[in-house]
């Protein structure tokens, strides 16, 4: 089970090489068994396997090409043995490379964008490394680094270009962006230029601008940073409520991002920023978009290269999906018109508004063929796409349509969808079907698609794989790869066009065309453009030298030279309105800037903002003469305390970073009183601009209020935030009877190290209910109405410290209770916890039951808390047996206990030889009760009911459980230390009961030990 994959390189250099890199990976094992590089120095007319290693299999799993000087080459080579890596490194574009052990396995090399030494390698253990000298040595520069967000420095961004920024994880598990320079990079030396921690995977540098997201308290907010200046969040239509942000492009100093917003399923909202790529307006609705592997998005949206402004998208709305194109960067969007004919030149019967042309906006997942649309910097205007006639866009329809003239005609050219390859500038458009089934003829076009002619490219069908032709678009020559089975070796065919043509274009030899929008407006970003094209009826080569751009104008300004500003939307009302842009209910246009400092001015938006990129000059401006305003004092409004990390419960002794946040207001003149709740209070200035947090710290525990009053002579504003100080739980025990009657009350007692007070919230979960009682009280009371067994859980959760015990009850109809004391030496070693009362209980048991014969399981003692130390002997009926066999009776059973009581046969040793005496205590009206009743019974009765029995008694054989399986005497805790509360503080008092549902049988007392229970969550 393997897959052939298929790497090439062409390398622009005057020999003309071109590398090939074929490797077999296999799947179950995870790797590359075999590979063989090929090298070209004639434009794929031959090749020379080149062997690296003589006598040694050597396996190349990729290749890197510097991409400012392409003679220098970086193989990453492995063994099979997973052991060893190695770089191959060549200066002189593949001709021979040098051998270099590296001490870690790659995953990516990043050249630098300028400076053709100096790489950057990613490893498999999250490691980055840097190397100034092509590879030979490297250095370590950050450990815990994510894949693929580590990045260059910009050229004429940055200031050094030695920097590289990354996202890092740090000590405490979270991730923080942080820059270094590569020749003096430590923990001491990063610099973090944004405080807090960011999203896992969220940056990204590009070009002017950097961003990422932050997400607290639920709440996540995107930020952006201009030319490196101050990360500052951006600014989306207030009610957006993003669930995800896509960044599209950030071209020409703008930003375009593909929002999802609440609402939003498999769509996203598209917008366009200021030229700081902070304030964002709305360009487009309801862009589809998909899922991919590795929960990448995509968004069905493609900006057409060779003219700028110009982008197709396509638009889902009540199910349907349709294709437009802009040509102003957005501010206008039109439906592609049809052609009128079909590639037979058969009328195709579509007619707007209820038909039009759609095509699917597909990236290709193999590198080496085009996507479901092509376009190319080279050859503005030229763009060919698969899809359909029709109302809607249709997925398993790819027809081939192609336009000359960036989308304003269009005609079919092919009914399946193919590969396209755009050769001598579009002068030669090559094209192979996309199929599954081996070809050998590719069709070609030199008229732009008007006409198309056929090429038997090899003799012998194969499977094609891919097109590779010469970098630059003056070549005229190709390259076609694929194999003719499965198993069997690469078969590349070189396809030259350059014979067909027999000489050099000349000025006459082209004609122009005008770029007009879908009205036949030519004013389009401001200009009119004009582009040099070959006529159809010249036979010649355009050639390295050719340039498509002819002339351009500069236009006067008009209104659809400028679109809707932050806070602004155009109105859909009347055609006379179309632009027109009106005030959101949310903005308000004269409120002044964040920033906007007291003394200063500052220009309220009319509504109206020019496209980032339009020249056009005079003419109509709606922004004109506006409003400058002098900033105002304003009171501090959004005021917030936090601790730094978002939790609200510390321990004592712990620093605490408190930081103050003002979202509105000035902050010059506002002062700052601050009182930690504790006695400590204080007055600052400029608390909210250095952002420099307060560090304290509590000795204490207890809850302290702490408040933060901003105030200046505009007004004030109050944050207040209560900390939890307390110290972790210790140890958590569920006290509770084991057998109790029906209808009978019983106490559930929590016993809690330490107590914190007024701190600890219980959950109390009381038989099969999922629906928790909660209490700030260790104890609570309630009755069984039913009989049988019982469970009772507990929790006790304080801050981030939770622990949990959890008990079985056994609730009978009818049972025997003998109270018991002991000597009073007993009460000197008596440290009354928990376990010490078990084994008192149990060792009393094993006694009794020795003496009597009586079953252990029938009894069970309880030892109380507290001193003087007394007991609870519980004597249970036996279970039903029709098989059983004669025995003791409960009379005989409890007279049995007596008389051994009595005769004072009932004792255990303490440490130091200390015996204890186990008796019978005296209570108000007799020695023994009847549990489930609450009465007492006389000794009278008890004769009686001894005559009766004496006739007519069932013996029975009592048999032992299994070691560890102690069903009634025994009674352990059941301890499990949690540190998530199942249900949190916030929502705990609304959603669990505050009495017990129902008629059920309460709770249950666990008597096996240590059990793990999972959460019982409503």
């Amino acid at each position: 089970p393997g897959i052939f994959h298929f790497q090439s390189c062409e390398l622009r250099i005057p020999r003309r090489v071109i590398l090939i890199l074929t490797k077999y990976y296999h799947a179950d094992m995870g790797k590359v068994l075999e590979s063989s590089l090929w090298r070209s120095s004639d434009f794929g007319t031959s090749y020379t396997k080149l062997t690296l290693q003589p006598g040694v299999t050597t396996v190349i799993d990729n290749f890197y090409i510097c991409p400012t000087n392409k003679r220098k080459i970086v193989l990453v080579s492995s063994s099979l043995s997973d052991r060893d890596q190695s770089l191959f490194l060549s200066t002189d574009e593949g001709a021979t490379f040098q051998k270099q052990l590296i001490p870690f396995s790659v995953e990516t090399l990043i050249f630098h964008p300028k400076e053709e030494d100096k790489v950057l390698a990613y490893t498999k253990e999250n490691k980055l490394y840097v190397s100034s000298d092509l590879g030979k040595k490297w250095t370590l520069l950050q450990e815990r680094v994510t894949k693929d967000h580590m990045f260059w420095s910009v050229s004429g961004v940055d200031a050094d270009p030695d920097l590289v920024h990354m996202e890092a994880q740090d000590v405490r598990g979270g991730f923080r962006y942080v820059t270094c320079q590569i020749h003096n990079c430590s923990e001491k030396t990063l610099t973090a230029p944004f405080p807090g921690p960011i999203d896992h995977g969220s940056l990204t540098v590009q070009d002017d601008y950097i961003f990422f997201k932050a997400t607290s308290t639920n709440q996540t907010k995107y930020y952006i940073s201009y030319r490196r200046s101050e990360f500052v969040l951006m600014k989306l239509p207030k009610y957006a409520l993003p669930k995800d942000l896509q960044i599209i492009s950030t071209d020409e100093n703008q930003v375009f991002v593909a929002v999802q917003e609440w609402y939003q399923m498999d769509t996203y909202n598209l917008y366009q920023s200021d030229p700081r790529g902070v304030r964002y307006s709305l360009v487009l609705e309801d862009v589809r978009s998909s899922r991919q592997a590795e929960e990448s998005v995509v968004i069905d949206i493609l900006e057409v290269r060779g003219v700028k402004g110009v982008f197709l998208a396509n638009q889902k709305t009540n199910g349907k999906v349709v294709t437009l194109i802009t040509y102003n960067k957005g501010r206008d969007w039109d439906h592609l018109r049809p052609p009128s004919t079909d590639m037979n030149g058969k009328p195709t019967n579509c007619e707007p508004p209820d038909c039009h042309l759609h095509l699917h906006l597909r990236w290709a997942d193999n590198p080496y063929v085009s996507g479901t649309v092509h376009t190319k910097d080279t050859v503005p205007g030229l763009i060919m796409g698969a899809g359909n006639l029709g109302s809607q866009l249709v997925e398993y329809k790819e027809e081939m349509y192609i336009t000359s003239d960036c989308g304003h005609t269009w005609r079919q050219v092919f009914e399946e969808e193919h590969h396209v390859l755009y050769l001598d500038h579009g002068g030669v458009i090559a094209a192979i079907k996309d199929t599954s089934i081996p070809l050998k003829i590719l069709k070609f076009s030199v008229d732009e698609g008007l006409t198309w002619s056929t090429h038997n490219f090899t003799s012998t069908s194969v499977f094609v794989d891919g097109l590779l032709s010469e970098p630059g678009d003056e070549t005229l020559v190709m390259t076609v790869f694929g194999h003719i089975s499965f198993r069997s070796d690469w078969e590349l065919v070189k396809v030259d066009f350059r014979p067909s043509f027999s000489r050099q274009c000349s000025e006459d030899d082209y004609g122009s065309w005008d770029l007009t929008d879908l009205k036949g407006d030519r004013c389009i970003m401001g200009q009119q453009r004009s582009f040099r094209k070959r006529k159809s009826t010249s036979w010649c080569i355009k050639g390295r030298s050719f340039t498509s751009a002819l002339e351009s104008r500069v236009c006067r300004c008009r209104e659809s030279d400028f679109l809707c500003d932050y806070g602004f939307e155009r109105s859909p009302s009347s055609e006379s309105d179309a632009n027109k842009c009106f005030a959101n209910f949310w903005f308000n246009p004269l409120s002044p800037p964040d920033d906007c400092v007291l003394g200063q001015t500052y220009t309220s938006s009319l509504g109206y903002r020019k496209v980032v990129s339009n020249v056009c000059e005079g003419g109509v401006d709606p922004r004109q003469s506006p409003a400058q305003l002098q900033c105002p004092l304003t009171p501090p409004r959004g005021l917030q305390i936090s601790i730094r990390g978002e939790a609200v419960a510390v321990r004592p002794g712990e620093d605490v970073l408190f930081t103050v946040r003002q979202e509105q207001g000035d902050v010059l003149t506002t002062k700052y009183q601050v009182d930690l709740g504790d006695g400590f209070k204080a007055v600052y200035v400029n608390l909210t601009l250095t952002e420099e947090p307060i560090r304290h710290r509590y000795e204490s525990p207890g809850v302290y209020r702490v408040s933060v009053r901003a105030e200046n002579v505009a007004g004030h504003d109050e944050a207040v935030l209560f900390i939890h100080v307390n110290s972790p739980l210790q140890a958590l025990h569920l006290e509770v009877v084991p057998v109790v009657g029906i209808n009978q009350e019983v106490n559930l007692t929590a016993v809690l190290l330490p107590l914190n007070p007024n701190l600890t919230v219980f959950y109390w979960w009381i038989g099969r209910s999922l629906q928790p009682l909660l209490s700030l009280e260790n104890s609570v009371t309630t009755r069984f109405a039913d009989t049988g067994d019982v469970r009772v859980t507990v929790q006790a959760a304080c801050g981030n410290s939770v622990l949990q015990d959890s008990k079985v009850v056994r609730v009978l109809d009818q049972f025997q209770v003998v109270p018991l004391r002991f000597s009073k030496d007993l009460d000197a070693h008596n440290p009354n916890t928990p376990e010490w009362r078990e084994d008192v209980g149990l060792v009393v048991t094993r006694l009794l039951s020795k003496e009597t014969s009586v079953p252990e399981e029938l009894l069970v003692t309880v030892v109380k808390p507290g001193l003087p130390t007394l007991a609870d002997l519980h004597v249970l009926p036996p279970p039903p047996t029709p098989t059983r066999k004669r025995s003791l009776t409960s009379d005989k059973r409890l007279m049995a206990i007596q008389q051994v009581l009595k005769a004072q046969k009932i004792s255990f040793l303490l440490r130091g030889g200390v015996r204890v005496l186990v008796s019978m205590r005296d209570t108000d009206t007799d020695s023994q009760r009847l549990g489930g009743t609450g009465g007492y019974w006389a000794v009278a009765v008890l004769l009686v009911i001894g005559l009766f029995a004496v006739g007519a008694f069932i013996l029975y054989k009592f048999k032992r459980k299994r070691p560890g399986r102690t069903v009634y005497a025994q009674m352990h805790n059941e301890k499990e230390q949690e540190m998530t509360s199942p249900v949190s503080h916030s929502q705990g008092v609304q959603s669990a009961c505050v009495c017990f549902p129902g008629n059920h049988s309460g709770v249950v007392l666990s008597i096996n030990s240590r059990e793990m229970h999972s959460y019982l969550v409503s």
